[in-house]
């Protein structure tokens, strides 16, 4: 389904073509795609954020700083999946992720002797500062600090590009009921629809979830080479 389905669909589920609102201002205005396209940006935040599917993680490469131990984020950084330091001979190191206290606490001195070395810690240590000026950047502290430049290799998750800008997406074209469903709660919330409804497009929303967690949650995480097929008893 493609967001100019998706709209049509909606559309006609609510039998509602949002006209387009002028504030008390007379300025600003607020159309129907603008709405519908509040409703879907939600949807997809909530449901990104209730399940770890593949489709929602991306690896980048970069590099330490001598006797810096400090790495900046991906703009589009969620969280982590896992980080790895790449020594000279191409071999990965996978780091633990920690409090920032205790890497504080285990190298207090981050350039003394005995906290300086391949890095084995890391976490999330906050946003980067630039002068007096904080980003909304995060940056993530290592323990020890580098004592060399490092290859670093971080797999994490984030917002894929939504179906509304993108026309298309993953969750679109492979699971799209749960994308309909999750859009109508909140168009149904908008127009204040009876609690009936509401209660019915609920269900409908959490069992098409359940599904789509079935599958990016535990399907997608095994095979029949190390875990046997499925069977339900037969009566």
């Amino acid at each position: 389904m493609n967001y100019t389905e998706l709209k049509k669909t909606i559309r006609g589920y609510i039998e509602n073509d949002f006209p387009t609102i002028t504030f008390s201002d007379s300025v600003t205005t607020f159309t129907s795609d603008e709405q519908l396209a509040t409703f879907v940006k939600q949807a997809e935040q909530r449901i990104y954020n209730s399940m770890q599917f593949p489709s929602i993680r991306k690896n980048v490469t970069g590099i330490t700083s001598i006797n810096n131990r400090y790495l900046s984020c991906p703009s589009d950084f969620l969280s982590p999946y896992s980080m790895a330091v790449i020594d000279a001979n191409g071999r990965y190191y996978y780091l633990l992720n920690k409090d920032v206290n205790f890497i504080r606490e285990a190298y207090p001195v981050p350039t003394g002797s005995g906290n300086t070395g391949r890095p084995r810690l890391y976490a999330i240590f906050g946003p980067t500062v630039s002068g007096s000026t904080i980003s909304n950047e995060l940056s993530f502290i290592l323990g020890p600090t580098p004592d060399a430049v490092y290859d670093v290799e971080l797999h994490y998750y984030y917002y894929p590009e939504s179906i509304v800008t993108a026309g298309t997406s993953w969750l679109g074209d492979n699971f799209d009921t749960v994308l309909l469903y999750g859009t109508l709660q909140e168009a149904y919330t908008f127009i204040k629809a009876d609690s009936d409804m509401l209660a019915r497009i609920d269900s409908q929303y959490k069992e098409s979830l359940g599904l789509f967690k079935q599958l990016g949650d535990a399907k997608d995480r095994r095979d029949t080479y190390r875990d046997v097929q499925v069977r339900y008893p037969v009566s």
